[in-house]
């Protein structure tokens, strides 16, 4: 048994050895990441946009480190802490496609301080709980012989009582110290500023031509407005604005049809169950012209939607059906139909006996991954279209009354808030502010409340995201998290 236990820990020593003497190139990174890409990325949580967004600012931040990692020189690094949602996997799946469950997914924050990438690589992957075998199979290169005579040349590794009988500093113990201090709004404003200032200088120019062409659009083709899903960049919006305007020039007999309309700007064509016209932006004209052409068809089958909404109403005592666009995944006009279709079918059949208009002034959203009925901050309902008509018969009975108080608070704790952006707007002589869809009212007001009592000279004509990370954008947007320190 001995001699097992002296094999177990030699094999454990020669892996890391191995490990250590091997380095990860870019493309080698991304092969080992794979299953990691597969659980996180946000393509995968259309049903879940506060998930969805949280994935992508992370993912954002991830590839910053990692291109950092690889660029020559560079040993200016801080720890960086990330928070993903994973999906999870079912225990006895053994197909990798179909292996994560209907379920859900689990949060995972880990903070990374690694300066090479195989480090990297596998903290990921432990972190999130995923296999590293795939890993050491890898044909990475050896480092080179420079690079591993330098390593026998390694500092003396002095015990612990050396520094305290000497009195010097213990490197070790300071990267430790260092890597626990956590990062505070004014440390973070204070490194990262000028990289800000930068950024933002060189869009401006951008930024006055997107909004020239989003007004010039929207008075040519009459919309009520022009939207963005995703907070894709300056240039890139532009580009799709430069696109929508030589489709207007190309084929203008074929946008009469969207007077009043929004225009959305996201990952696939169509309409929203909101009614708004959806651009895909991976789509090309062809595709886009087959949309405006079929807007009239659209506008019967929103008439049809408004019907059901209607119906369902009836059958629920009064109650609205709304769908919210910051809170619900977004569904094309077929896809909600279905939905609505589907849960009134059940309704009817049911027969629950709601009294007319006993529920009236009431709200309710319709979820499709949810199993149980919920009651928001915000008053309405979020019921699921798999729920059993009895229990939902009883729960909206059971919560009608808070329902309507935290109906009535939710247009206190609105006012509230705009209140507090603008004050906040106006104290640190802001561009703009405003929050991620993922960020509640409540947690804004709490954020600009602790803001307006700061002196932070820093955000003098900067534009201030309010997020759940810190970060700064491509375009010198700030993004700090709500519950900064």
């Amino acid at each position: 048994t001995f001699y097992c236990f002296v094999r177990l820990c030699l094999d454990k020593i020669l892996l890391q050895c191995v490990l250590q003497s091997r380095t990860l190139s870019g493309a080698d990174a991304i092969n080992a990441l794979r299953p990691f890409y597969f659980a996180v990325h946000p393509d995968f949580f259309g049903q879940h946009p506060k998930e969805r967004e949280v994935n992508e600012n992370s993912l954002k931040r991830l590839n910053g480190y990692l291109e950092n990692l690889q660029k020559p020189g560079f040993r200016s690094f801080k720890p960086t802490q990330l928070t993903f949602y994973v999906r999870e996997r079912e225990p006895n799946s053994s197909n990798v496609q179909e292996s994560f469950s209907a379920s859900g997914f689990r949060a995972v924050s880990f903070t990374l301080h690694t300066r090479d990438l195989l480090s990297t690589v596998l903290d990921i992957l432990n972190s999130c709980s995923l296999s590293t075998e795939h890993v050491q199979s890898l044909n990475v290169n050896s480092q080179p012989h420079k690079e591993a005579k330098s390593a026998v040349n390694r500092p003396i590794k002095w015990d612990k009582t050396y520094y305290s009988f000497t009195g010097f500093k213990d490197p070790e113990e300071e990267l430790e110290q260092a890597q626990r201090v956590e990062t505070t709004l004014l440390s973070w404003l204070d490194d990262n500023e000028a990289s800000a200032v930068k950024k933002l200088k060189k869009s401006l120019p951008l930024r006055k031509e997107l909004e020239r062409l989003k007004i010039k659009l929207s008075h040519e083709l009459q919309l009520s407005d022009i939207r963005w899903q995703r907070s894709w960049g300056i240039a890139h919006r532009c580009s799709q604005l430069h696109s929508l305007g030589r489709l207007v020039q190309q084929r203008p007999e074929i946008l009469e049809n969207v007077k009043g309309r929004t225009v959305v700007f996201t990952d696939r064509s169509g309409m929203s169950a909101a009614g708004h016209i959806m651009l895909g932006t991976m789509d090309v004209h062809h595709h886009w012209t087959k949309i405006f052409e079929r807007l009239p068809n659209y506008y019967k089958l929103q008439k049809r939607l408004l019907l059901l909404e209607d119906r369902i109403s009836q059958l629920l005592g009064g109650i609205q059906v709304i769908y919210i666009e910051e809170l619900q995944p977004l569904l094309t006009l077929e896809e909600y139909f279905e939905t609505l279709n589907s849960f009134y079918n059940k309704l009817r059949d049911s027969r629950l006996p709601f009294h007319p208009r006993s529920l009236r002034g009431l709200q309710m959203i319709l979820e499709s991954d949810r199993y149980a009925p919920s009651l928001h901050e915000f008053g309405h309902f979020m019921i699921p279209t798999i729920c059993d008509p009895a229990a939902l018969q009883w729960f909206i009975f059971s919560k009608a009354q808070e329902a309507r108080e935290n109906l009535k608070r939710k247009e206190e704790m609105m006012i509230t808030e705009k209140e507090l952006i603008n004050s906040s707007t106006e104290r640190f002589s802001l561009d703009r502010l405003y929050k991620e869809p993922s960020v509640s009212s409540a947690q804004m007001i709490d954020c600009c409340k602790r803001l307006l009592e700061e002196s932070l000279p820093y955000l003098q004509g900067m534009h201030l995201c309010i997020s759940h990370f810190y970060s700064v954008l491509q375009d010198g947007d700030l993004c700090i998290p709500w519950n900064w320190k």
